[in-house]
């Protein structure tokens, strides 16, 4: 049946055929540009000094070795930044998606009182806020300055998604709903019990999102931690690679093959194989969360 089915598909035409590889050619080179990047910081973090210092490594490690690696897993406030990064990104994450779920499901129903003003009021702080002083002049008179709630707070909900969640919601049935009024549910039983377990793709999506966005952020600590034992580890890997702080890294006198930019691109490689590594868990769950939140506006 499949080879009757192929033969009496209808030919290609020839511009169709250009067209598709056209869209190869040019879905390999944007591919190639954003992939590029990271593989040349990788290749360059396993090579020797003589050849990153000649300026010789482009396509192919030279010399290869990881040295630089073992340094880093030697050096003890990486293990501390870490340790710091992982707990701000799982209890950051746990509070942006039980927020942003709490304030999309009224938004999303269509007998919540209030529900226009108050989405208009919400959709505002997306392009008006009160800037950088004002914030830090709320977080020091809440009393939570260099504390991990400084960094988690003021980013408790994202208008952005928000939104996306409300509309996800919203393409849940009325009747499923009334439904469950009518059996004697009350909204906050029909909340946990109905809407989180039939949402579950758009709750991964903005798991991923958040945890992301907090693996990745390091001005709230710059700004708001005076202590560098909290520090994330984002932000020991940008006092390395800005600043030049090779104290981080301890003595590197006995490691002949290993110089600032090994130790400066492992950190890099290390830094984001977390998140490579939880992406392809949540994948199947992201795409669909992404369309069943851009159906309706």
């Amino acid at each position: 049946m499949k080879k009757e089915r192929v033969r009496g598909r209808k030919p290609q035409s020839l511009g169709s055929r250009i067209f598709d590889v056209v869209n190869y050619l040019l879905l390999a080179a944007v591919g190639f540009v954003m992939f590029y990047p990271m593989f040349y910081v990788f290749i360059v973090s396993i090579s020797s000094a003589e050849y990153i210092n000649q300026g010789a490594i482009s396509f192919f490690p030279r010399g290869i070795n990881f040295e630089a690696y073992k340094r880093v897993f030697d050096t003890e406030s990486i293990w501390t930044g870490y340790k710091n990064t992982f707990l701000y990104t799982i209890v950051g994450t746990a509070v942006n998606v039980a927020l942003t779920a709490m304030c999309a499901y009224p938004l999303s129903r269509k007998d919540f009182y209030g529900k226009k003003p108050l989405t208009v009021f919400i959709t505002l702080t997306m392009f008006v806020s009160g800037g950088m002083i004002p914030l830090y002049l709320v977080v020091n008179g809440l009393h939570i300055m260099d504390t991990m709630w400084a960094v988690i707070l003021p980013s408790a909900i994202s208008t952005y998604n928000m939104i996306v969640m409300r509309t996800s919601f919203s393409a849940i049935p009325d009747s499923l709903v009334e439904s469950a009024h009518l059996d004697g549910a009350n909204d906050v039983h029909i909340f946990f019990k109905i809407v989180l377990p039939l949402s579950k793709p758009i709750l991964a999506t903005m798991v991923l999102f958040y945890a992301v966005t907090h693996w990745n952020s390091y001005f709230p600590a710059l700004l708001y931690l005076n202590d560098q034992s909290k520090y994330p580890v984002q932000v020991i890997m940008r006092n390395i690679i800005i600043d030049g702080d090779m104290a981080q890294a301890g003595d590197m006198s006995g490691m002949l093959n290993v110089v600032a930019t090994n130790y400066k691109y492992a950190i890099i490689i290390i830094s984001v194989i977390p998140i490579l590594l939880i992406y392809p868990f949540l994948q199947k769950y992201f795409t669909k969360g992404v369309m069943i939140g851009a159906v309706k506006g």
